[in-house]
């Protein structure tokens, strides 16, 4: 089949610009009337946005100011640690290095992987103990994938072992899930939280890139 490209892509949105402002516009729309979102709503905007998936209005829960409390703690350079590579591979390299900050995910590591072995727990868990050990503070923790990952971060928290400054925790599926989350949101400690079973890494990242694009964004406009 022939046809001439060019014309045919004059149908459609194709600057990368364009297309996520017209994203942001349509949500922007179909929220309109919905409650208000609050100080937290550049966040749940850029889930839905990943997302396409309007659920998020509801399920998302934060703990008091977590945005305010977060974005001053990123200005001092902060190191995230992730369950998942994907969830590294999404965040924006640029912006967290144009606030210092660095991003880890020791699933790979040969260390966990003994750890894991040797303890009988997930290597998401043992990653978790891991980073506890060999990260200076302040770390926050993006977890999208490994309910066993939180469980083991409350479990640190608890012993007084860890005390991050944020626990994003949304990962997604059927086992241990809904349980892990609920336990976060027991704990004095900033969290964003996806009630329920839905998550996964996509959405840590995206809660990542938001508070990221938040802090340099609130700097500028201080200048």
């Amino acid at each position: 089949m022939n046809y001439d490209n060019n014309n045919y892509s004059k149908n459609f949105i194709t600057n990368p610009v364009e297309i996520e402002k017209k994203s942001f516009e349509i949500i922007a729309g179909l929220l309109k009337d919905k409650q208000p979102l609050g100080k937290n709503a550049p966040i749940i905007q850029r889930v839905i946005h990943t997302t396409a998936d309007f659920d998020y209005l509801d399920n998302l829960v934060f703990s008091e100011n977590v945005l305010a409390q977060t974005r001053e703690i990123l200005k001092q350079g902060v190191h995230i640690v992730t369950d998942t590579k994907m969830v590294k591979a999404g965040i924006n390299k640029k912006c967290l290095e144009q606030l210092n900050g660095s991003v880890h995910c020791f699933i790979d590591s040969d260390e966990v992987a003994e750890q894991a072995a040797i303890n009988d727990m997930t290597r998401s868990a043992a990653a978790m103990e891991f980073a506890v050990r060999n990260i200076a503070n302040p770390i926050l923790f993006a977890i999208g994938n490994a309910p066993t990952a939180l469980i083991k971060l409350y479990e640190m928290i608890q012993q007084g072992c860890c005390q991050p400054c944020l626990i994003i925790g949304v990962p997604v599926g059927f086992v241990n899930v809904t349980e892990s989350k609920e336990l976060i949101m027991e704990l004095d400690v900033p969290f964003i939280v996806s009630r329920g079973r839905k998550g996964g890494s996509n959405v840590a990242a995206a809660i990542v890139n938001a508070i990221l694009y938040e802090t340099i964004k609130f700097g500028e406009n201080r200048e």
